[in-house]
């Protein structure tokens, strides 16, 4: 076995037996849509007296992971995002109201003499220059108080305590240092107030509404006061609302107030559910995919077959290894990453093909060799158009997307490992076999397959009709995208219009169209329903209050016969502002990024060939999409970005070939080599594109309605994809460098037999229509 050989199964067996024990040993990390909770997103507010920058933000988290810890929520995760931002994830939690309320209250606790009680119908208002202002109490009255002359920051504790005499909870504070003092101070002022006076209350305030203005008793002394250092607050409390209070005002106050800009909620069943349905779209689809390269390379096929199982495990190890937050996107994004591995063999396999047939006394293990030297720089290439989107939705997205991103890109790079250092030593060692000497068809690279022959008994002269083509495919494209946009309308998603969407779970089917009916004549007509299943109904509205959410919830339980909320998101209108913007923005960087590299690796007209057929897969997805109602959200958008990274690698593999062909000696025009080209890879891309399909399928038939819209936008994707290659970049490439590359001159040559049709000598490669640039 040569020394290349040894190191590289010494690697591959280093890399697999790691993986093992870091799959074994480390547990994932699920992220909340896969285990169930809610989300919550947070941001910062300037106030009167405080700027909402980076420094308060942090100050902010810390009073929040006081709060959170409080609550006791299991493994909960708070993070700074942007310098205003704070996402919030708490596990289990499924009510995510009552959770954005205890977390965004400010909690700003303040102690008032009282002035008055002024006219009920009045508003509250600002403290003027003296401090006071007018705020209303726990039983609706308007109190206008003095200046606070105490805060929460002089409470040493709260707790909640039952009084067992009248049954009913109160807050009990205690006082320290100078908050003792300062309590004996305003409550020595109250009691000099004649009984049933105003002024002999003392107004404890939480967020600008006073919650307790209890009335000093007579037995305390004007001028001295209560001492001692405790107080209480009483109300109406529960036991839970006197828990959160004593919480929020041992947390202490938030350094500035925070608005709720987005929440999520997940049932657990749900995330159940998703993952189960993912696994088996994984498990069949990869069984799917590995049946399909073995009927097609035989031997290596099942080689290639077995370094699909080292992938998963190395892909799985480096998620968990690196600690990757695994979301339903995710998932998807691992079983994607099942055909891009498939691409790396088969771009391999193809070659070695190609290698074996052109040599007059072929070998196997030479053939194989060269098939991987000569096919790693189209591997390469096509991995790192990939890896550019992956790296883009991971910098550019949010939430469970970004999630996509990350497991995408290490999905990539786990498939180059496993195709090139794994599938390459099984190969190596299996075609040094006696037997597969003797019977070197069974090794899958020693005939042509079905694609090649077909093609062998063809001339291709399709760029001879570039013009057509493009034209063609440019009208289908801007038509179905205008049309269906026009006609039917794009179907944002509540990330991009801001709003609120509740999935409900009902305990029999509900038809659409009536309960959309049934909700207008609850007072909500611009409420969007659909149905994702049999028994799952989503509803999308704008901003309800917890009344109006209580009656959509009330309509849908009547209709369904009993329903069970499974998910609950909320958008605010800016944050679906900013999302739009960052969309149309991470499509302008995803384009403008793959053209550079394009350029770079080849020349600026074949990255503009491959900008154009982007924007041709682009304009046929979304057009489809508006046809079909299906949403656009931020799973289409990690979609969308995915079928243009999918489009541009299957473009590089031709224009790599094109690269090639255009080195070897031999005057041909750049229309002929493009043929040569598109045929020459047409059995790598129909193979990979096969391998692709199966596992899609897999997604869109068993991943669940979860992930239906991402594969289906995929589906569609890939195959515009493929087309576009040989009807939009390589005509596009071809016409571009036509016009921008000179002609060179003709060098005289012997005759040596006339061509009929133009009178000149014939050359090899030489036809009527071979009027493309010279190269």
């Amino acid at each position: 076995m040569p020394r290349a050989t040894k190191v590289r199964a010494l690697f591959a067996l280093a890399i697999l037996a790691m993986s093992t024990y870091i799959a074994a040993t480390v547990p994932p990390r699920l992220g909340l849509d896969l285990r169930g909770g809610t989300q919550i997103v947070l941001e910062t507010r300037d106030s009167p007296t405080a700027k909402a920058d980076r420094d308060a933000t942090d100050r902010t988290l810390e009073v929040l992971r006081g709060r959170v810890d409080a609550l006791g929520v299991s493994e909960p995760t708070l993070v700074r995002s942007g310098e205003r931002r704070i996402i919030v994830e708490l596990p289990g939690v499924q009510d995510p109201r009552r959770a954005a309320e205890v977390l965004g209250r400010t909690a700003q606790l303040t102690f008032h003499p009282v002035v008055d009680v002024v006219d009920p119908t009045g508003a509250p208002t600002t403290p003027d220059a003296e401090g006071r202002q007018v705020l209303p109490d726990e039983s609706g009255r308007m109190l206008k108080l003095d200046a606070s002359r105490m805060s929460g920051a002089d409470v040493d504790r709260a707790r909640a305590l039952l009084d067992p005499a009248g049954g009913s909870w109160h807050v009990t504070l205690d006082l320290r240092g100078r908050g003792e003092r300062a309590w004996a101070e305003l409550t020595a002022d109250a009691a000099c107030a004649p009984s049933g006076s105003p002024a002999r209350r003392v107004a404890i305030a939480l967020d600008d509404r006073v919650v307790s203005s209890p009335q000093v008793e007579q037995s305390v002394r004007c001028g001295t006061g209560i001492l001692g250092g405790t107080t209480r607050i009483t109300g109406d409390f529960d036991k839970r609302e006197a828990r959160e209070l004593a919480l929020l005002i041992n947390g202490g106050a938030l350094p500035v107030p925070v608005e709720t800009v987005e929440h999520r909620t997940v049932g657990p069943t749900l995330g159940e559910r998703a993952v189960e349905a993912a696994m088996w779209a994984a498990i069949i689809g990869a069984a799917l995919t590995a049946l399909f390269i073995v009927c097609v390379y035989r031997l290596l096929g099942v080689l290639a077959a077995l370094a699909l199982v080292g992938y998963g495990l190395i892909a799985y190890a480096a998620l968990v290894g690196v600690g990757a937050t695994l979301t339903l996107p995710g998932l998807a994004g691992f079983v994607l990453a099942v055909g891009m591995a498939v691409d790396a063999n088969v771009l391999v396999f193809e070659r070695a093909r190609e290698e074996y047939l052109a040599r007059t006394a072929p070998a196997l293990r030479p053939s194989l060799t060269r098939g991987f030297r000569n096919a790693f720089g189209a591997v390469a290439d096509s991995n790192v158009t990939t890896l550019i989107a992956a790296g883009l939705l991971f910098f550019l997205a949010t939430g469970p997307v970004r999630g996509f991103g990350v497991t995408l890109g290490i999905g990539v790079l786990a498939s180059m490992v496993s195709a090139l250092v794994v599938t390459r030593v099984l190969a190596e060692f299996a075609v040094t076999r006696a037997a597969v000497r003797r019977r070197p068809r069974i090794s899958g690279i020693a005939h042509a397959g079905r694609v090649r022959e077909w093609l062998g008994r063809r001339d291709p002269n399709l760029m001879r009709h570039r013009r057509r083509m493009m034209a063609v495919s440019g009208v289908l494209a801007l038509g179905m995208a205008v049309s269906g946009v026009a006609v039917r309308g794009v179907d944002f998603g509540v990330e991009f219009t801001g709003g609120r969407l509740v999935e409900y779970a009902t305990t029999q089917a509900v038809d659409p169209d009536r309960a959309r009916a049934a909700l207008a004549d609850a007072g909500f007509p611009k409420a969007v329903v659909q149905a994702s299943g049999d028994h799952e109904l989503t509803v999308r509205t704008g901003k309800p209050t917890e009344a109006e959410e209580a009656r959509i919830t009330a309509t849908v339980v009547e209709l369904g016969h009993g329903a069970e909320k499974v998910r609950d998101e909320f958008v605010g209108p800016s944050l679906g502002k900013e999302l739009r913007l960052k969309a149309t923005i991470a499509l302008g960087v995803v384009l403008a990024t793959q053209m550079a590299y394009l350029a770079v690796r080849f020349r600026w007209t074949f990255g503009v060939a491959a900008v154009v057929a982007m924007a041709h897969d682009v304009l046929i997805v979304v057009g489809a999409f508006a046809w079909l109602g299906r949403t656009v959200d931020a799973v289409f958008l990690a979609a969308l970005l995915t079928v243009i990274g999918y489009s541009v690698n299957d473009s590089v593999v031709v224009f790599d070939r094109i690269r090639e062909l255009r080195r070897t000696p031999g005057e041909r025009s750049l229309a002929r080599i493009a043929d040569t080209a598109v045929f020459q890879t047409l059995p790598r891309t129909v193979n990979t594109g096969s391998g692709a399909l199966f596992v899609l399928i897999a997604l869109a038939v068993l991943g669940g309605d979860s992930l239906a819209d991402f594969a289906l936008a995929l589906l569609i994707g890939v195959v515009a994809g493929t087309v576009s290659t040989v009807t939009v970049a390589t005509p596009a490439a071809v016409a571009l460098e036509s016009r921008t590359t000179p002609t060179p001159p003709r060098t005289p040559r012997p005759q040596s037999s006339p061509d009929h049709h133009s009178g000149r000598a014939s050359r090899p490669g030489h036809t009527p229509h071979d009027n493309g640039a010279r190269i």
